[in-house]
Parts: C-alpha cells; sequence; structure tokens
C-alpha cells in the first residue's frame, strides 16, 4: 500500500480518488477497506431512508461496495470525482432494488374478489361459479376485459399482459383494480 497516493478517505476528495485507483490498479484491499468504512454508514443511511427497513440498507451496502470493488477501473477523474461516482452507484442501484420490489408486489385488490369464491364449493359449485363469473366478465368494457381474461383465465402475468396488450404496466394495473371493483360489486350483490 502506498500511503502517499491515499490516506483516510474523510481527509479529502483526492484520498477517495487515490483509494479508488488503488483498489482498479492492484486490487488493494487496505484501500478498500478505507473506501468501505468511508461510505458504507453513508449509504446505509441512504437505504434506510429509501427502504424503511435495515436489512434492505444493508444489502444496498453491500451492492455498492461491491460494484466500487468490481468496477473501480471504469471511473475516469476526467468526468467527475470519485466520491459522486460512488454515489452515482449507490442511487442506481437502489432505484433497481425499488423498482424489484415494486414488481414483486402483488396486487391485493384481486384477493378481495376470492374470498366470495371459495367459501365451500364442491366441485360441481366450483364449475357452475366459475361459469357464472364469465358472464360477468363478460359484462366489463373491453379494456378490462381482455386484463382480467388474461390474467386470470390465460394465467399470465401483469408483465406478459402489459407487453401482450402494448400498454404500461401501470395501465394494466389500474384496469385490473377497475375490472376487480365492478366484479366485487356484482358478486357482493349476488351474495347478499
Amino acid at each position: 500500500m502506498n500511503n502517499s497516493n491515499y490516506s483516510d478517505p474523510n481527509d479529502g476528495e483526492s484520498n477517495i480518488q487515490g483509494a479508488l485507483s488503488a483498489v482498479a490498479n492492484t486490487q488493494d484491499k487496505k484501500a478498500f477497506e478505507l473506501l468501505f468504512n468511508h461510505f458504507s454508514p453513508k449509504v446505509r443511511a441512504f437505504g434506510l431512508q429509501r427502504f424503511g427497513q435495515e436489512a434492505q440498507a444493508l444489502e444496498l451496502v453491500q451492492e455498492t461496495m461491491l460494484l466500487v470493488w468490481r468496477k473501480a477501473s471504469l471511473f475516469n477523474a476526467d468526468k467527475g470525482k470519485a466520491s459522486t461516482w460512488i454515489y452515482t452507484l449507490m442511487r442506481n442501484l437502489c432505484f433497481d432494488m425499488l423498482r424489484k420490489k415494486q414488481i414483486q408486489k402483488e396486487d391485493p385488490v384481486s384477493d378481495d374478489l376470492w374470498p366470495f369464491l371459495e367459501e365451500e364449493q364442491t366441485t360441481e359449485d366450483d364449475h357452475l361459479l366459475s361459469r357464472h363469473l364469465l358472464t360477468h366478465i363478460e359484462s366489463l368494457p373491453l379494456q378490462q376485459k381482455q386484463v382480467v381474461e388474461a390474467l386470470y383465465i390465460q394465467e399470465l402475468n401483469q408483465q406478459e399482459v402489459a407487453r401482450l396488450l402494448s400498454i404500461p404496466l401501470g395501465t394494466v394495473k389500474s384496469r385490473l383494480r377497475l375490472a376487480l371493483a365492478k366484479l366485487k360489486a356484482i358478486l357482493e350483490i349476488e351474495h347478499d
């Protein structure tokens, strides 16, 4: 480790850049340790703000610092500061994690509909109820009907439906929410 190139990153941006260069050029573990100790509390705090969960904040720290280790050679001092580069990696990872989290969320509205369908039905009753529900699906506006049929009859996921219908994922969710609210209202009236 050549201390003339860098020391504690807390001493200034040039030291951060020096440590990053040492990681890039020689995979200097001591330099990486200095970067990790300097940036991990800041990345963790940022993660806690965004996710509200310690586990995800720590995952953001781990993934950010792993990227710093792997991609240090891609840093270009002519394009900006080393700390800005590291924070950009962190921010992009955070957005990716938030997107992934959003995609993994199931639309809870659909769960509201199915209790009416699951109340002690025999196989014969299930068949009759399914046919009955299909008649109500037919009464939906075309765009809502397409989404419901693709999700529940063709058993596609929401992203597949968005691609199939060439519409944004948010539009799929909106149409599904409207359709399920209408179907739920119909079933509640009939159930009473």
